[in-house]
């Protein structure tokens, strides 16, 4: 584990504790909503310069780092967006996937059936953002391997989340997000998903050239969002 601080809403920091293999984070009992939104957007930049690392799958059993008792799955629900996450039966905190971490902040929600249908028209198959397992859109409405839902950054969240930013959290000139989720439903992507130099997020007609490729839908939004 790796411990990273973060700003804490009263004051102070927050020290996390990181399994960047497994692509997991450890938090205290309600440190999660003592992240101050500047400090949430810290922990988005970060997971997003760790998408392209394959997760080592979390062990059968994992032990709380307090009490070593085994953790608890457990499902919960954040507004509307379904979450898993590991707790410890003494409370003394949560193991929650870098996944489940942005859809509990609301940065990624699931496809409606009428955003899967006009998906289908550009993509055959995009990969699941929880297991990163490649999803049929002609066959599956969700991942056959895990059962997590198709989903996509939620455009309105970022936004919301850079409002409430101050100007010393966030650059002055913020990309849009709703242009990452125009774009890959128009059946464009980036240049860098492509293989070419990761300047700007050089968007160019492409429903042509996915043909059976797998669409990373959450992984190239966020890459638009950070490097426009």
């Amino acid at each position: 584990m790796q411990i990273e601080s973060y700003a804490r809403k009263s004051d102070g920091r927050v020290e996390l504790d990181f399994c960047f293999s497994c692509q997991a984070i450890w938090f205290d009992a309600y440190e999660s909503a003592a992240l101050t939104p500047g400090a949430v957007m810290s922990l988005f930049e970060a997971i997003h310069k760790r998408k392209d690392v394959q997760p080592r799958p979390l062990a059968d059993v994992c032990r709380c780092p307090t009490c070593r008792r085994a953790l608890v799955i457990t499902h919960d629900m954040q507004r509307t967006n379904r979450l898993t996450y590991y707790r410890c039966p003494e409370g003394h905190g949560r193991l929650t996937t870098f996944y489940q971490f942005l859809r509990e902040k609301n940065f990624i929600r699931s496809l409606t059936r009428g955003e899967i249908e006009k998906l289908k028209a550009v993509a055959q198959q995009v990969r699941c953002a929880s297991c990163g397992a490649p999803v049929n859109l002609e066959r599956d409405a969700q991942c056959a391997h895990c059962r997590a839902p198709i989903a996509i950054l939620d455009a309105d969240a970022v936004t919301r989340a850079l409002a409430e930013l101050s100007a010393e959290d966030r650059r002055s000139r913020a990309p849009d997000p709703q242009a990452a989720i125009d774009a890959l439903f128009a059946g464009q992507r980036s240049n860098r998903a492509r293989g070419g130099e990761r300047r700007a997020y050089d968007l160019q007609p492409a429903a042509p050239e996915w043909g059976g490729d797998v669409v990373d839908l959450v992984g190239e939004a966020i890459d638009f969002f950070m490097t426009a």
